[in-house]
């Protein structure tokens, strides 16, 4: 048997003959096999070369050759070589995804994706509560207190100073009238001035102005860091200006002058008739408007000085003043030369339900209140404002008291 394919048994000798080319436009075959003359059992067909490519999906096989009709035709199985070509491109193309494309063959990153939320919720959670809690309770503490000048405390109070909350300097500085607020003394003067202490501050860092009284708690900035005039406290005065805790609680009372028809007078029904008068904006002034009730309109004056001469010359039948302020009027204000006392207490009003107290003015939203406000809450709870009150106005809060 010849070992060149398409040899045709019985003629030896005879070269092999050249396949017969195909029809124009018919499909060239991958492999050509010679059509079989008649009566002749067909050839197989030759092995197909090895394919490097796995086997292609079970199809059913072919067996032997498929004859077209007209001749010419030659065996068919191009589609399977075609299958097998693209499932091998396939697994090509597969396999460089792999390769190339993140795939199996480089490390995944979900293992920094993960690192990240179980690390943060432990970080945080413990760093928080350690450094958060920063307080500064040492906001008040001397050389921290926030004046509005840095080292320099600014006070003011009313001009003239009277006794017996600012007493007297032989001679007094300038501007200072009567009382003298840069010694320390006097009951208002101790008080200060041993505020100044625990905020830090001695006389030398420590300065003095003068500021008219209803000035003091006008809405507005203030050339002070705190005032202290008998200020009362009231809902509206700290609507505009801060005002500290009380230092002082205190009565209204009434001055009349000797021979007054006032003298005498024990109810508050009995003052109605008269002609009374304040300084304007004080608690007294209120204290006529609200509690006396007078029948005859008030006089308002714009210093007590002015009251004082009011008075004195007849123009009002009494005047409405703190009862401390009621004592010096008496012995030291409208006296003889000889300094008998010309005016006396006639008496003093209860206090209201709620109280009557003296209050530092700040300006509005100061940062210094709170310190002002722990200075006189220590002074109490040791007992130093309590000496200071019974030092400077122990004989002058005495007085009887209006029944209604």
């Amino acid at each position: 048997m010849s070992d060149q394919p398409g040899a045709t048994p019985g003629t030896p000798g005879t070269p092999p003959q050249p396949p017969p080319a195909p029809p124009a436009g018919a499909d060239t075959p991958t492999t050509q096999i010679p059509t079989p003359a008649a009566g002749e059992t067909p050839a197989a067909p030759p092995a197909a070369p090895p394919a490097a490519a796995p086997p292609p999906p079970p199809t059913t096989p072919v067996s032997g050759t498929t004859t077209t009709a007209g001749g010419g035709g030659g065996s068919r199985n191009w589609p399977l070589l075609i299958v097998s070509g693209l499932v091998l491109v396939g697994v090509i193309l597969a396999a460089a995804f792999l390769v190339f494309g993140g795939g199996g063959a480089s490390p995944s990153p979900s293992p920094a994706a993960t690192a990240v939320p179980t690390e943060a919720p432990t970080e945080v959670p413990t760093e928080a509560p350690t450094s958060a809690p920063t307080p500064t309770p040492e906001a008040c503490a001397p050389g921290n207190v926030p004046t509005q000048v840095a080292g320099l405390l600014v006070v003011g109070a009313d001009n003239p100073a009277y006794p017996p909350y600012f007493e007297p300097s032989d001679p007094n500085p300038l501007p200072w009238e009567l009382g003298d607020p840069t010694n320390g003394k006097g009951f208002e003067g101790a008080v200060a001035a041993e505020i100044a202490k625990r905020l830090g501050f001695d006389s030398a860092s420590t300065e003095w102005i003068v500021v008219p009284f209803n000035n003091s708690f006008a809405p507005g900035p203030k050339p002070f860091d705190f005032y202290i005039t008998q200020v009362s406290f009231t809902e509206e005065r700290a609507s505009a200006v801060d005002m500290s805790d009380g230092y002082y609680f205190v009565n209204q009372s009434v001055v009349a002058m000797k021979g007054s028809p006032l003298i005498g007078t024990t109810s508050i029904a009995q003052l109605a008739p008269y002609k009374f008068g304040a300084q304007v904006g004080t608690t007294s002034y209120t204290t006529i408007i609200e509690t006396i009730k007078p029948t005859q309109e008030p006089a308002v004056f714009d210093t007590n000085d002015a009251a004082i001469q009011a008075l004195q010359n007849g123009q009002i039948d009494g005047l409405v003043v703190d009862l401390p302020t009621a004592f010096f009027i008496t012995a030291a204000q409208i006296v003889d030369a000889d300094f008998n006392p010309l005016a006396e207490v006639v008496g003093q009003f209860p206090a209201p339900p709620e109280g009557e107290y003296f209050s530092l003015v700040l300006g509005q939203d100061s940062p210094l209140t709170e310190c002002v406000n722990k200075a006189i809450a220590s002074m109490t709870s040791d007992g130093t404002l309590e000496a200071i009150t019974k030092e400077w106005l122990a004989d002058k809060v005495n007085a009887p008291e209006f029944t209604p």
